[in-house]
């Protein structure tokens, strides 16, 4: 910076102005000052800047798994966002580990923040997947196998409170047995899958509580000899851009990914600007059931497995 004052014959005042654009400055000088930063190629150092001023304009932003679409498309609309307010975003993937995630939490703010109440843009997981099982349901099937993700995660615990809910709401128990854990990966709901389809009475359905794991419910009621919707209907959480294309076309909850992305960014800088009310700020969102092609009546005589 001292080289553009020498250079453009100014002080070091106003070629801060003209950089952080703190006051104004006349058009002659300003075009001197921007042409001696063109000349000496001066960058802006962002650590020093940090260190003064007492912020790094950077948002710390944690994802479940950087391979799932659903999390790569709100990362894209939240960097969108910071970026045109001039904040750069630090990503930390925790690969749906929570020990991994509370090294992540220690990384970004130096101490963990146990129970503490904060800012929050949030599905209403429950009712999505209340929703799609009474959907299930509804054309006769009455054992609907649940593929969950972890229930370390308060997203697992919602959407299977959800699954719990719809068998409520129709007069059914609910039956341990139809329940597997996937943790959100599509190897762990492949075997979850097997273990529902070889037991001694199979279910007629299958819910899967994301993305990924249907892919491995796929791939199980393929290699185990079976077709959807013929032998065993299909639906998911989390819509994602080949649903319509995978043969059959697949039933899915689709959650607002630019809604999310967008309102959790707004959130962020409104906490950062001092603009939020003291009390945390909860906004609840809602899914929407796209009914494709891979549900279908039950089936009044089942293929047995080959």
């Amino acid at each position: 910076m001292l080289d553009v004052v020498k250079a453009a014959s100014v002080s070091v005042a106003t070629v801060s102005a003209v950089i952080n654009g703190s006051a104004p400055v006349s058009p002659e000088l300003r075009s001197r000052i921007e042409e001696a930063i063109q000349v000496i190629g001066y960058k802006r150092n962002a650590i020093a800047r940090s260190l003064k001023l007492g912020t790094t304009r950077t948002v710390g932003l944690m994802v479940a798994d950087i391979t799932n679409p659903f999390f790569t498309d709100v990362v894209a609309v939240i960097q969108d966002v910071l970026h045109r307010a001039g904040y750069a975003v630090m990503l930390c993937c925790n690969d749906e580990d929570v020990e991994m995630q509370d090294e992540h939490i220690e990384l970004l703010i130096d101490r963990l923040l146990d129970g503490i109440d904060t800012d929050a843009v949030v599905l209403d997981n429950r009712r999505a997947v209340q929703d799609a099982t009474l959907y299930m349901l509804g054309p006769g099937h009455r054992r609907i196998g649940y593929i969950s993700g972890s229930l370390d995660t308060s997203t697992g615990r919602e959407r299977l409170a959800g699954y719990k809910a719809a068998l409520e709401a129709a007069n059914l128990p609910y039956e341990e047995d139809l329940v597997r854990i996937g943790n959100f990966r599509e190897k762990d709901a492949y075997k979850a899958t097997m273990q529902l389809l070889t037991s001694a009475e199979r279910p007629s359905a299958i819910f899967s509580a994301n993305n990924l794991m249907v892919i491995g419910v796929m791939k199980a009621i393929r290699d185990i000899g079976l077709k959807c919707p013929e032998d065993l209907s299909v639906a998911s959480f989390d819509d994602f851009p080949w649903a319509d294309v995978f043969q059959p076309h697949l039933t899915t909850i689709a959650q607002p990914v630019q809604a999310i992305g967008e309102q959790a960014a707004q959130l962020i800088l409104d906490r950062l600007s001092g603009k939020s009310p003291e009390t945390p700020r909860r906004l609840v969102l809602q899914g929407r059931l796209m009914i494709r092609e891979s549900c279908r009546p039950i089936s009044l005589a089942p293929r047995a497995i080959a």
